[in-house]
């Protein structure tokens, strides 16, 4: 009876797979009822992207100016991307990290020379980046002094993920209430405040890590004095420079790491979303003089991480970046975007302010930011939210004038019936 009852319920299931392969109604039923709540999605089930857009089960078509949350740098079914992921599932997906391959070792090189950073280690998320640099600079700490009671210096308002040691950086109470006791040893200071990190410095100061422009925060870009003040700092105090690039990186602001802008260089970097374009990959940068005076065999370790599959992928999209110089692309379109935005806001009152840098702008709302995502979606416009009331546009790289101006003319018509 009792395998009769289990073998039942398996083929109840195996038809409810079946149903939510094939259904979009069938597919958020399925996802709602196994799937771990930990998100609230939107009623859309999206099927197949070409370009800029995405495609529901039902065909509509919705230009997309989240890309993912900053993931898809180089749209949808990018030809030359899919070819070498293609490639290389037949040849080799995974040996672990106990053997060389053939894609990550040259996506390493590719990624030592665009950043200037000599040392690189792939992982699977940015959440388990910024897991590494917190090890990396506190074996650097101890390895120079010693002792393992090190602090770091990380900024109100950011956001670096949700692990324990991610959440314990994240300088937020909102997503740390429930999860206490975090890592000891974090201080905060705010951002563009330099005041406020030199006062947080001890002499267990080992680091100081910052988004260079924060994100889920409400897109703000570090002032150029500040993050050029906080390396002299570090320079002074022997500390570690920690830039958190998960989404500011990889073009989206015009140079391939946002840093590049200001004239300054970190120790450390953290880096994913677009460094994959698509496929779940991150990594952690270190100069040679960290990486020399910090992790050794045994200290870190990934099983998945760097495999045959994302080194491909990430091996091509650099190679895409440079080759079509896709920052001198979005320079150029992030200017034009910076302009429609502008003249947007002279036209709609709600819109109370604009900032951000390149292709990751924010527009300041005085109506609530969900429902203006809502009515979005609804005109076949892909946009999200960041910091309360701000309206977050993080498109593809690869947009077009063309495209920009389809935003506008969506967005307009959403904040003018939103007004109303």
């Amino acid at each position: 009876m009792e395998n009769e009852m289990r073998n039942g319920c398996s083929n109840s299931l195996v038809q409810e797979a079946g149903a939510a392969s094939k259904s979009g109604q069938a597919c958020m039923e399925a996802v709602e009822r196994h799937v771990l709540h930990t998100y609230n999605r939107y009623p859309i089930v999206f099927a197949r992207g070409e370009g800029v857009y995405l495609y529901d089960t039902e065909g509509k078509q919705y230009l997309d100016f989240a890309s993912g949350i900053g993931v898809q740098a180089l749209g949808y079914g990018n030809s030359e991307l899919n070819a070498a992921i293609k490639q290389q599932v037949d040849l080799l997906m995974h040996t672990s990290n106990l053997f060389y391959n053939l894609p990550t070792a040259s996506a390493a090189a590719r990624a030592a020379a665009a950043s200037g950073m000599e040392r690189v280690f792939f992982t699977n998320s940015g959440t388990e980046a910024i897991e590494g640099v917190i090890k990396a600079a506190r074996k650097y700490a101890f390895v120079r002094d010693g002792h393992a009671d090190h602090e770091i210096i990380a900024m109100e308002n950011s956001f670096h993920g949700r692990s324990m040691g991610a959440l314990s950086v994240t300088g937020n109470p909102h997503y740390q209430e429930a999860f206490q006791p975090l890592l000891p040893g974090i201080r905060f200071a705010r951002m563009n405040d330099l005041a406020s990190v030199e006062a947080q410095i001890t002499e267990k100061t080992c680091a100081i890590l910052l988004e260079t422009v924060q994100g889920e925060g409400g897109i703000y870009p570090a002032e150029a004095e500040f993050l050029q003040g906080v390396r002299r700092l570090c320079d002074q105090k022997e500390l570690l420079l920690i830039l958190d690039e998960i989404q500011c990186g990889m073009g989206r602001c015009g140079e391939m790491f946002a840093w590049q802008h200001y004239g300054v260089k970190p120790d450390l970097m953290a880096c994913a979303k677009a460094i994959g374009s698509g496929v779940p990959v991150g990594a952690f940068f270190l100069t040679e003089q960290v990486a020399a005076q910090s992790l050794a065999p045994g200290d870190h370790g990934s099983t998945y991480g760097g495999n045959p599959l994302v080194g491909a992928a990430v091996d091509k999209v650099f190679e895409i970046f440079e080759r079509d110089k896709i920052c001198d692309h979005v320079k150029e379109i992030s200017a034009y975007l910076e302009q429609r935005l502008d003249e947007l806001e002279q036209e709609c009152p709600c819109i109370t302010g604009r900032r951000g840098l390149g292709l990751m702008q924010g527009l300041v709302l005085s109506q609530p930011v969900a429902e203006v995502v809502k009515e979005a979606l609804k005109q076949g416009l892909i946009v999200i939210t960041a910091g309360g009331n701000v309206l977050r546009l993080l498109p593809p790289l690869v947009i077009e004038r063309e495209h920009v101006d389809e935003m506008i003319e969506k967005l307009k018509h959403v904040l003018t019936s939103c007004d109303a």
